[in-house]
């Protein structure tokens, strides 16, 4: 669904990318992609690391919760 890239300002070797999906399927179908092989290359030749962590949408916002979040 789209991809946003972050730059640390106090660390140049390092990208956080936040990218959407709209289910695992989707996520899956990329992975495939061409463009994908061309980036596990890029990593292999660079040496390059990622870490990941999944984030899922709450769409059911406790009330409790709701006074913090700011729309």
């Amino acid at each position: 669904m789209k991809y946003e890239y972050f730059f640390p300002m106090d660390d140049s070797e390092t990208v956080l990318l936040i990218d959407s999906w709209e289910n695992q399927e989707a996520i899956d179908e990329h992975h495939k992609t061409p463009m994908m092989q061309k980036i596990i290359e890029l990593r292999e030749k660079y040496d390059l690391h990622m870490k990941i962590e999944r984030y899922r949408s709450d769409d059911d916002i406790p009330d409790r919760d709701k006074s913090f979040i700011r729309k």
